[in-house]
């Protein structure tokens, strides 16, 4: 394991050696403004939180309440860009120096282009990407980008809907903070 998951692992294990669950926030990159954004970002992380997840807006947040939706929108109306959510990385982890993830839906990445995003991830200081609509059972392409970019490919994914009579995946295998090789 290397660069920013680790930062990731040692600040979950640094909380939970101190008896406490870690403060895990979330903003939407872009809301309200870019710049806006980041500041959020930075005075969450300056706050007391020891991690932050930055939204990726999308036009359809099946998956999000109306908050973030209102969020979302209002970025997107704003013209954020993934480009725009790798530099509220880079900014906020320049100035806090604290793990930052991204959590966003399978579809922007695999458009932007997977070894892309995750090298310019990397580049930005990013502890990984969470995926939540993307199943393990489906996440071959995401598993197998190349590790030289040093790219940090956490994944919370969920596993495919059960059918009657599967299995259920076992949480750590969802969960990892490291993808299988």
């Amino acid at each position: 394991m290397s660069g920013n998951v680790r930062l990731l692992d040692d600040t979950l294990a640094a909380a939970r050696s101190e008896g406490r669950a870690a403060l895990i926030a979330y903003l939407p990159a872009g809301f309200p403004t870019v710049d806006g954004g980041i500041e959020a970002v930075k005075a969450a992380l300056d706050g007391g939180a020891d991690v932050v997840e930055v939204g990726l807006p999308h036009s359809d947040p099946v998956l999000d309440g109306p908050v973030i939706q209102t969020a979302d929108d209002i970025a997107l109306r704003g013209g954020v860009k993934i480009a725009d959510a790798l530099r509220t990385v880079r900014e906020a982890h320049a100035a806090t120096g604290k793990p930052i993830l991204v959590m966003t839906y399978w579809n922007p990445i695999d458009r932007y282009g997977v070894e892309r995003f995750t090298a310019e991830l990397a580049e930005a200081g990013g502890a990984g990407c969470i995926l939540p609509d993307l199943p393990v059972q489906e996440s071959a392409l995401w598993r197998s980008t190349p590790r030289s970019t040093g790219s940090p490919r956490s994944s919370w994914s969920r596993p495919a809907a059960r059918t009657s009579g599967s299995p259920r995946s076992p949480p750590s295998a969802a969960a990892s903070s490291t993808p299988p090789p």
